[in-house]
């Protein structure tokens, strides 16, 4: 008996060996098999989050084309924006408010990314140059975002902004930069995107200043009839220039939004296609070489049979 037990113990090895070898090739493929399935599946959503951007943005570019001359009056006040691309904010005063326009939700390329990463370098310029900035965040990219980098800085976010915004929504967020004081700053510094086309979009910035007291009113106010009292009535006008100026960014940044949105996601879809193409040639080389080492097997068998 203690023959057998030996031979039983050298043959077990290597029968057991054979058969890890199968089902690790078998594993490997079903393993990519599954994985071209779950790409085919994202591949889908892709390209239905894709449609979904493009009829979205029809409606944003619509409603900016709306809000820009609604808001052309604020440009002899405030000027045009600026880009913040090479910008060295040299005209910014000593004690700025920076607000930048960030999205609540994800999968739409660099938009949030490119306003954060100018403000920080904004907010580098001003601190070399000896002046101080706060920071209101809208948006909970943006906030997630710069909570990390600056929290210091931050003093305040609102975040589960319904898209797109509206005026009522614009005036009562410039009732919270009130609340924050924002007529103590020397200006209030709104950063957004800024849509070009349906491919492009750029990073831009608007500077806010409060109206100078009576009797010291720039040429721009000039023009202007006021009935009442005076301070009363430049603290309300500068309250509704800063919404019209909200209103006009969520416009802006709305349409820049849906249109990266739309752009990664076909993006992705290209890339998904592009693993899927590559995955099945995986899989066909797997398959391939299962086939072929079981013939070489029954091949092999019936050669020694014929031995």
């Amino acid at each position: 008996m203690a023959p057998l037990r030996v031979a039983a113990r050298r043959v077990a090895p290597r029968a057991m060996s054979l058969f890890s070898q199968q089902t690790r090739g078998m594993a490997t493929e079903k393993q990519i098999l599954m994985q071209i399935n779950s790409t085919k599946n994202i591949s889908k959503i892709t390209a239905s989050m894709k449609m979904v951007s493009a009829a979205k943005l029809k409606g944003d570019e619509a409603r900016l084309a709306l809000a820009r001359p609604f808001n052309a009056w604020t440009t002899e006040l405030c000027g045009e924006p600026k880009e913040m691309e090479e910008a060295t904010y040299e005209e910014l005063p000593e004690r700025v408010l920076i607000v930048p326009f960030t999205s609540e939700k994800g999968l739409c390329g660099g938009v949030n990314s490119f306003i954060t990463r100018g403000m920080k370098r904004c907010i580098n310029i001003l601190k070399k140059e000896g002046k101080d900035c706060d920071v209101v965040v809208f948006g909970d990219k943006g906030r997630s975002q710069l909570r990390r980098a600056i929290p210091d800085k931050i003093i305040r976010t609102d975040t589960e902004i319904l898209s797109p915004g509206t005026f009522a929504l614009a005036s009562s967020l410039a009732t919270e930069l009130n609340a924050v004081n924002a007529s103590e700053y020397d200006a209030v510094v709104l950063m957004y995107n800024s849509f070009i086309n349906a491919a492009a979009y750029k990073q831009v910035y608007k500077v806010i200043k409060p109206f100078s007291s009576v009797g010291e009113e720039t040429e721009s106010l000039l023009e202007y009839e006021v009935e009442g009292v005076k301070d009363e009535i430049m603290s309300d006008l500068y309250e509704y220039m800063i919404a019209s100026q909200i209103y006009h960014s969520f416009m802006d940044g709305a349409a820049s939004e849906q249109s990266s949105r739309m752009t990664a996601m076909e993006n992705a879809s290209n890339n998904a296609r592009d693993l899927i193409d590559k995955l099945t040639l995986k899989y066909n080389r797997a398959r391939q070489a299962r086939i072929t080492t079981e013939l070489i097997e029954i091949i092999s068998g019936a050669s020694a049979l014929d031995d």
